[in-house]
C-alpha cells in the first residue's frame, strides 16, 4: 500500500513538472544584446566574431550558415486541432558588400521551421532555406521572412532591395521594397539593405486575428506605427507543436557579409526591447580616420619625401605610357564600371598566353584574379580604331552591367586603353558548353545537364527580352557563347553584340553582326535585330546541344556543307526525329524531353518571324506547362515546309535552301557569308 502511495505521488510530481514547463514555453522568452557566449546553434559558415556580432556569412562564395535557438518553442497546444499562439520577435541585421558597393548576394532571413539546420537547402537565392525540389511543397512548415538582396525572376521578386513574407517556399506571399513609415509625415522613406548600416527588423504575430506584421527601421529610430508589410494568415496549418525559430543567409557568386548584433524574442507576449546601446558595432566600412599625428607630421612625412619623388620621376612617367588608357568627361559617371587597365594587366598576369581562355573574330578573353577582392574574373579585348559610337556603345555597356539573373554571366564592367576595348565578365570555371558537344568531348553532358542548361539559357533569354526594364537583343546566342558555372549551369554570357531598346519601340536598323548558321534570313534582309531573330538563333542552339552537331558542318569528301536544321527536318519527315539525337546520349535520355527540344528546334528555325514561338512560349513549352503544337500547324509537313498562307518551300525556309549547298549560287548564302563571323 505505501508502495504504491509512493509511485502516486512521484506520478503526480512529473505530470505537474512537465504541466509547468509546457507553460513555460508558452510564455518564452529571451533577449540577446550582443552575442558573446551566446546560448545558439550554428552551422555552414556561420560563426561569433570575437567582439559579439553573429556573423552569417564570411567571404566564401554559394555558401550557407544557419543560427537558430537549441531548444524547440511551443508554438500550438498538443491537441490537433488547436490554433498557432502569438509570438513577437526584433533583431537587427547589416549587411556589408564585400567586393563591389552595387554588387552583392543574397540576403537574410528571420525562419520558423520545425528542424534546425534545414538540412538539404541550397545556397544563393534559395537563402540557405529550401533547394530546386522542395520548394513550395506543404511539407516544409516554414515561415520565413527575407530581406532579399538579389531579384530571382524564378521566385517573381519585385526588385533586388525587397523585404518578403514567404510560406512554404521563395515565392512570397507579400513584398514590399525596403523601406519605412516615418511616423510624423507618413511618408514611406526608402532604405537600402547593402548599405552597410544597421538596421531593425520587428516581425509580428497575433494568433487571435491570425495577422503578420513586419515592420522595418533605420537604427535607433524607434519603431514606426504602421507595418511595412501586414498579412492576413492562419500560421496553425503551417506550424507544428513544436518548433525552432532563428536565422538563415547564403552568399552567390559575389562575396557579401551578412550580420546580427542582438536578437530578442517573445512567445504569447510583446518582444523585450533590444539596448541598442550595448550593442557590438558593425565592421567599418571605408578606412579608417587618420591619427592626429599622421594629420600634424603629414606635411613633414610630404617634405622627407619628395627628394626620393624626384629621383623616382622618370620611372613613373613610364609606368605611366604602358598603363596609359583612355578617359574622357563623359565617362566619369561610369566610375564604378570602368576598370582601371593596370588592375586588368596584374590580374592577367600581363595578357599572357598561359591565361587564355578563348578567342574568336571579335576578340581574345583572358582569366584573371583582381589583386584587391581576390574576385576570378574574364577579360574580353576587343579591338577599336574609330571613336565615333563608342559613347554610346560604352553606355549600353554599363546598362547590361545592371542585369541580374541566375542564368546571365555578370558582366562586371569595362576599360578603354589606346586603340582596344576591354569587357570584365564574372569567371565561369567549367568554360564553355561547345567544348562538350563537339569533336570527340573528354567530358559529355548527359540529357539531365543538357536539359536543365536548356533551360537555364530559355530563362536568362527570356528575361532580357521581356522582364528587364528595356529589351535585350543578344545578337549571338550559340553554344560557345553559353558559359557554365561550377555547378554545370548554363549562363548565357558575351554582351558585346548585345542592343537595347525601350519596350513598345521598334529596334533600328544596324549593319549585320552575329555567327554564321545562327543569324535569321530577315535580318540579312532588313539589317534588324529583334527578339525573333535571338528566337532563330536559339532554335539553332536547341538543335546543336540535342545532336552535337554545328548548325553548319562540311560534308564528307564534299566541297558542300550540311545544314543541321535541314538534317533534323529530314528526320520528321521520315517520322524518326530522335534518330537526329547526339549519339553520345546512347540510351540515357527522356523521350518526351529530347522530341520536345528537336521540334522546338525546327519551329524557332521557321523562316517567316511570325511563326517562331516568344522566349516566354518557349519557357511555357519547356517547362511543359504548354503542350508544344504539332509542327504541321505551323506550316511545316513531312512533303516539305510551307507556310500557313499557301506559299511553297521558297529559298528562305528554314533559314537555308534545302537542296543547295552554300557553295550554290544562292543569295541567302552570300549574305550570309557577307554578315557571318
Amino acid at each position: 500500500m505505501e508502495n504504491s502511495l509512493a509511485m502516486l505521488f512521484k506520478l503526480a510530481i512529473l505530470i505537474s513538472l512537465l504541466t509547468s514547463l509546457a507553460a513555460g514555453d508558452e510564455t518564452l522568452g529571451f533577449i540577446y544584446n550582443g552575442f558573446q557566449s551566446a546560448n545558439l546553434t550554428v552551422d555552414g559558415i556561420a560563426e561569433f566574431t570575437s567582439n559579439g556580432l553573429l556573423k552569417l556569412t564570411n567571404n566564401t562564395r554559394q555558401k550557407s550558415g544557419h543560427a537558430f535557438y537549441p531548444n524547440p518553442i511551443s508554438f500550438k497546444n498538443s491537441s490537433s486541432n488547436s490554433s498557432a499562439f502569438s509570438f513577437s520577435t526584433t533583431f537587427v541585421f547589416g549587411i556589408h558588400a564585400a567586393e563591389y558597393p552595387t554588387l552583392n548576394g543574397h540576403g537574410i532571413a528571420f525562419v520558423v521551421a520545425p528542424t534546425r539546420g534545414l538540412p538539404g537547402a541550397r545556397p544563393s537565392q534559395y537563402l540557405g532555406l529550401f533547394n530546386e525540389k522542395n520548394n513550395g511543397n506543404a511539407s516544409n512548415h516554414v515561415l520565413a521572412v527575407e530581406l532579399d538582396t538579389i531579384q530571382s525572376s524564378e521566385f517573381f521578386d519585385i526588385n533586388d532591395n525587397h523585404v518578403g513574407i514567404d510560406i512554404n517556399q521563395l515565392k512570397s506571399e507579400i513584398s514590399a521594397s525596403a523601406a519605412y513609415y516615418e511616423d510624423r509625415t507618413g511618408q514611406l522613406k526608402n532604405l537600402t539593405l547593402i548599405s552597410g548600416k544597421p538596421m531593425q527588423v520587428w516581425v509580428e504575430y497575433n494568433g487571435d486575428q491570425k495577422k503578420i506584421d513586419v515592420t522595418l527601421a533605420p537604427f535607433n529610430s524607434g519603431k514606426p506605427r504602421t507595418p511595412l508589410l501586414s498579412l492576413r494568415y492562419d500560421l496553425s496549418p503551417i506550424f507544428n507543436n513544436a518548433m525552432y525559430v532563428g536565422f538563415s543567409s547564403s552568399t552567390g557568386s559575389v562575396l557579401t557579409n551578412h550580420y546580427v548584433s542582438g536578437w530578442s524574442f517573445k512567445m504569447n507576449g510583446q518582444a523585450q526591447e533590444l539596448a541598442l546601446s550595448q550593442l557590438p558595432k558593425l565592421p567599418r566600412i571605408g578606412p579608417k580616420r587618420r591619427s592626429k599625428f599622421l594629420t600634424i607630421g603629414l606635411p613633414v612625412i610630404l617634405a622627407s619625401l619628395i627628394l626620393a619623388a624626384v629621383s623616382g620621376v622618370a620611372y613613373v612617367i613610364r609606368r605611366k605610357r604602358k598603363f596609359a588608357e583612355v578617359l574622357e568627361e563623359w565617362e566619369l559617371e561610369y566610375g564604378p564600371q570602368r576598370f582601371k587597365y593596370k588592375d586588368l594587366y596584374i590580374a592577367t598576369k600581363g595578357f599572357k598566353d598561359k591565361g587564355l581562355l578563348g578567342s574568336g573574330g571579335f576578340g581574345r578573353v583572358y582569366k584573371g584574379v583582381l589583386p584587391s577582392s581576390k574576385l576570378e574574373i574574364a577579360v574580353k579585348r576587343i579591338s577599336h580604331e574609330s571613336r565615333q559610337g563608342m559613347r554610346e556603345f560604352v553606355a549600353e555597356i554599363v546598362s547590361i552591367g545592371r542585369l541580374r539573373h541566375r542564368n546571365l554571366v555578370q558582366l562586371l564592367g569595362y576599360c578603354r586603353r589606346k586603340g582596344e576595348l576591354l569587357l570584365v565578365y564574372d569567371y565561369m570555371p567549367n568554360g564553355s558548353l561547345d567544348k562538350y558537344l563537339y569533336d570527340q568531348p573528354e567530358v559529355s553532358l548527359n540529357w539531365r545537364q543538357r536539359f536543365r542548361i536548356i533551360k537555364g539559357v530559355a530563362l536568362g533569354l527570356y528575361y532580357l527580352h521581356e522582364e528587364w526594364e528595356q529589351i535585350v537583343i543578344h545578337r549571338d546566342v550559340k553554344a560557345s557563347n553559353v558559359l557554365l558555372d561550377g555547378e554545370l549551369n548554363g549562363r548565357l554570357g558575351d554582351f558585346g553584340l548585345a542592343r537595347l531598346y525601350d519596350h513598345g519601340t521598334d529596334p533600328q536598323t544596324t549593319h549585320v553582326v552575329g555567327t554564321l548558321g545562327y543569324l535569321a534570313p530577315e535580318h540579312t534582309r532588313t539589317g534588324k535585330a529583334t527578339r525573333s531573330t535571338d528566337v532563330f538563333a536559339f532554335g539553332a542552339f536547341l538543335l546543336e546541344v540535342a545532336c552535337g552537331r554545328r548548325p553548319i558542318e562540311p560534308r564528307a569528301e564534299s566541297e558542300d556543307v550540311e545544314i543541321l536544321v535541314d538534317w533534323v527536318f529530314g528526320f520528321w519527315c521520315r517520322g524518326e526525329i530522335l534518330e537526329a539525337r547526339d549519339q553520345n546520349l546512347g540510351s540515357d535520355y527522356v523521350v518526351e524531353e529530347l522530341e520536345l527540344v528537336l521540334k522546338l528546334g525546327l519551329m524557332c528555325s521557321h523562316s517567316e518571324p511570325t511563326a517562331r514561338p516568344s522566349m516566354r512560349q518557349i519557357v511555357q513549352y519547356l517547362e511543359k506547362d504548354t503542350p508544344l503544337p504539332e509542327l504541321s500547324s505551323l506550316g511545316i509537313s513531312a512533303t516539305g515546309l510551307t507556310f500557313t498562307d499557301g506559299e511553297g518551300f521558297d529559298d528562305f525556309a528554314m533559314s537555308y535552301p534545302s537542296t543547295m549547298g552554300l557553295t550554290g549560287s544562292s543569295s541567302i548564302a552570300d549574305s550570309l557569308l557577307s554578315g557571318g563571323r
